[in-house]
């Protein structure tokens, strides 16, 4: 009889271990079931601007406007509260320390003298990369060049992921902040200054473009055409205790940003995408456009390539040389690459953007490296 039972009991453990097999990743997704947050804060290093105020530029600014985040949670009641900073990076920066916010749209040096300040942040998706900076002067100014420069009162925002790439420009032509009267103003007061003839020269963004059309300044730099790394770039970043609390639900914010970063990339899309981004009274279709040209694609990349590596650590270096921050940052892990990673998986996504190497290249698809690792948690 024993034996029987023992016959038994070895038949229902062979008949039971492939299914406990087949359905222990269920059963281990099924015990690790991920209550998102009631309340979701994310942030954006800009203010609403134009008439409606508005806020589109970006793959970020694309699931804003079309409610895809509150969509994707709708189901488990999640708020979304969204928070725009006229103080741009800086000012994510101090929210970030109070606990304010989980997510935030935000530039490279704001970020990186966040990240040398002690705050834990894990970057997480590219958005809003490669923009162009301009350099204006007024209608009747004899400035025709960067290297004119030199003594002149000139205005940009520093703090911003702009003041980098306007520091290596600079060098490029042996000038610095010490041998210019540099100003700093924030993008609207910069606008007014240069009108009223407070200044002599400004570097700013696309929304340059609106005022030389109308004669009030002429453009005469353009990072638009001229090496990448004088362009701005941009990211996606989480607090490091959200991720490690919610990583189910950062992994579906990150796959909501990833799908609006194709859509935006889709050719088909070109024309209602300008139209997105376009706000009345600040940039035009026509100027974005311009700006833009056939780069859509690679500006609206949320791939955390080499180049884009390699412009964090130019941030850092020249960061260090201007005297923002005092002590190094370790950039390769600060990218964590795990939720971009599942994300391009599950939309079938993975050769869907071409990566570029840290000279600005393509990297031609057999010859990738294999796909980073998860970023530590230091």
């Amino acid at each position: 009889m024993r034996d029987q039972n023992r016959q038994g009991a070895r038949a229902i453990v062979r008949w039971i271990a492939p299914v406990l097999l087949i359905a222990a990743p269920w059963l281990a997704t099924t015990a690790k079931a991920e209550t998102p947050p009631q309340v979701i804060n994310f942030g954006f290093a800009s203010p609403k601007v134009g008439n409606p105020p508005a806020y589109t530029l970006g793959s970020a600014g694309i699931a804003y406007t079309k409610g895809w985040l509150e969509e994707e949670f709708k189901n488990d009641n999640v708020k979304f509260e969204f928070v725009f900073f006229k103080g741009a990076g800086p000012a994510v920066n101090e929210a970030l320390a109070n606990n304010q916010l989980d997510f935030a749209s935000q530039g490279d040096l704001p970020a990186v003298i966040g990240r040398a300040a002690g705050l834990k942040t894990r970057l997480i998706i590219a958005n809003n990369i490669r923009n162009n900076i301009y350099l204006a002067v007024p209608p009747d100014s004899r400035i025709r060049s960067v290297e004119e420069l030199k003594g002149k009162k000139v205005s940009f925002f520093k703090g911003t992921n702009s003041q980098t790439p306007i520091n290596r420009l600079l060098a490029k032509y042996k000038l610095n902040e010490r041998n210019l009267k540099v100003i700093n103003l924030d993008t609207a007061s910069g606008q007014a200054a240069l009108l009223n003839g407070d200044i002599d020269a400004l570097f700013g963004d696309i929304q340059l473009l609106k005022l030389r059309d109308q004669g009030k300044l002429k453009i005469i730099y353009t990072s638009n055409g001229d090496s990448p790394v004088f362009t701005r770039q941009g990211h996606i970043l989480v607090r490091d205790e959200f991720a490690a609390k919610y990583p189910d639900t950062t992994r579906r914010v990150t796959k909501v940003l990833v799908r609006a970063a194709q859509w935006a990339s889709d050719p088909a899309n070109r024309d209602e995408v300008l139209k997105l981004w376009a706000i009345p009274g600040v940039y035009t279709k026509e100027l974005l456009a311009e700006d833009y040209g056939d780069n859509i694609k690679l500006r609206s990349s949320p791939l955390l390539d080499p180049f884009l590596v390699g412009r964090y650590k130019d941030v850092v270096k020249d960061a260090r040389q201007f005297g923002l921050i005092r002590k190094d940052v370790e950039v390769d892990g600060w990218f964590d690459r795990s939720f971009l990673d599942a994300a391009l998986k599950s939309l079938h996504l993975e050769d869907y953007w071409t990566p570029l190497d840290a000279d600005g290249k393509p990297i031609l698809a057999n010859t990738r490296a294999a796909p980073g690792k998860t970023a530590s948690r230091n």
